[in-house]
């Protein structure tokens, strides 16, 4: 009798190792929404970015012991859809986090959702203010620098040009909108007498780029401000170049630098724009020589501003759910507070008073080398020293 219950405990111990052993082997699952159709430009590089930060930790080990996972649904670019599909990657693909988003109404969508069903979101690319101060919450952190934090590198710049009457054109949603009254309300304050003297605004993918040019050189500014991008911004160009709208009038433009929004102009590239962007190219660090080098092994091209930005969103949930030893979303919310993570721009700081990061940016103006836009005297702007005060900070956020 007792050999037989000694070897019937022998066997249920081995099923409960075996069946430990089998769930500490589940991989970790990291539910990724984004608008891959309706942004592929920037969404595409991305994927590439993720995709080698996926490798390169699960073939180091992966996380906690466990690979990571990556589950990714399309939103459609519509705020309606990308809740839905959170909701999916939660309830039928058990996703442990969330991720991703591009445009800043689908962010808000999923950042509002996280808030909701208390589940951690880390929101890769939407650059809306809202979502670390006025939307933020306790389970919601970002990577790039926000729509403030890219405007005030520019406005330094923008001062520095002494010009009196600007125009002002953007799309009309949450970006544009953010950009453009944070543009004026900076610039007003280093230079008090500056003028608004145009406003365009079209609707995101909508611009009518004659009307829009026409009516900004009616106005005759002395300077225009820019925050549109990818389509509208390569009509806009070519239509203000045609019409010379440009001609003896700076431009100070947020996005325009970037690779994927640069390289379609090819030698249509405005050349003098005072910009924020990627110069891939003339980036000397060890950490970008070594991610340049790996992304160009294994996909055989150059990165984008979206390589770097899904590299580092990876990385960083590694980072954060090493730092928590869980996937649990409170954990995660906790660890991500002042975590630090290494990426190609060099190491970036989770901030505890607004769960904005420190990646920074990098300003220059654009010219054009054998027939291509690139950026010209670029240099990185840290994010942490681009920031409003913690107690401006704490009066957005409220007690969130």
């Amino acid at each position: 009798m007792h050999f037989k219950h000694a070897a019937r405990c022998a066997t249920l111990v081995a099923m409960t190792l075996c069946a430990g052993q089998a769930l500490a082997a589940e991989p970790i699952r990291i539910g990724e929404i984004n608008s891959y159709k309706a942004q592929a430009a920037f969404l595409e590089p991305y994927r590439k970015g993720m995709e080698l930060a996926l490798e390169q930790i699960n073939t180091g080990g992966g996380v906690l012991g466990r690979q990571l996972e990556l589950i990714s649904r399309d939103d459609n670019a519509n705020p309606g859809d990308a809740v839905r599909v959170a909701d999916e990657l939660l309830s039928r693909e058990k996703a442990d986090v969330l991720m991703g988003t591009f445009l800043s109404n689908t962010g808000l969508a999923v950042t509002d959702f996280a808030r909701q069903r208390k589940t951690f979101f880390l929101a890769a690319e939407p650059l809306s203010d809202k979502i670390v101060w006025q939307d933020g919450n306790h389970y919601t952190y970002r990577l790039r620098p926000s729509t403030y934090m890219q405007v005030a590198m520019l406005v330094p710049e923008a001062a520095k040009l002494k010009k009196k009457r600007w125009a002002l054109v953007y799309p009309n949603y949450e970006y544009g909108q953010s950009a453009v009254a944070t543009f004026k309300k900076l610039l007003k304050q280093q230079q008090p007498d500056v003028e608004f003297v145009a406003e365009q605004a079209p609707a995101l993918g909508k611009v009518d780029a004659g009307a829009v040019t026409q009516a900004l050189a009616d106005a005759k500014p002395d300077a225009i401000f820019n925050a549109l991008f990818a389509g509208d911004l390569a009509k806009f160009v070519r239509e203000g170049q045609t019409r010379e709208l440009f001609r003896n009038r700076p431009v100070v433009s947020l996005l325009s630098g970037e690779p994927e929004y640069l390289d379609p102009l090819k030698e249509e590239a405005p050349v003098g724009w005072i910009v924020t962007g990627y110069p891939w190219q003339t980036i000397q660090t060890p950490e970008h020589g070594a991610f340049l080098a790996a992304y160009q092994k294994k996909f055989g091209t150059y990165p984008r501003m979206g390589s770097v930005v899904g590299y580092s969103a990876v990385m960083s949930l590694a980072a954060g759910i090493r730092k928590a030893n869980a996937t649990d979303s409170e954990k995660l919310a906790q660890a991500f507070s002042g975590l630090q993570v290494d990426m190609p721009f060099g190491r970036i700081t989770y901030r505890p008073q607004d769960h904005q990061s420190t990646m920074g940016a990098f300003v220059g103006t654009l010219a054009v080398k054998d027939g291509k836009g690139v950026m010209e005297n670029a240099s990185y702007r840290d994010g942490a020293k681009f920031q409003p005060s913690d107690a401006e900070v704490k009066a957005l956020r409220g007690n969130k």
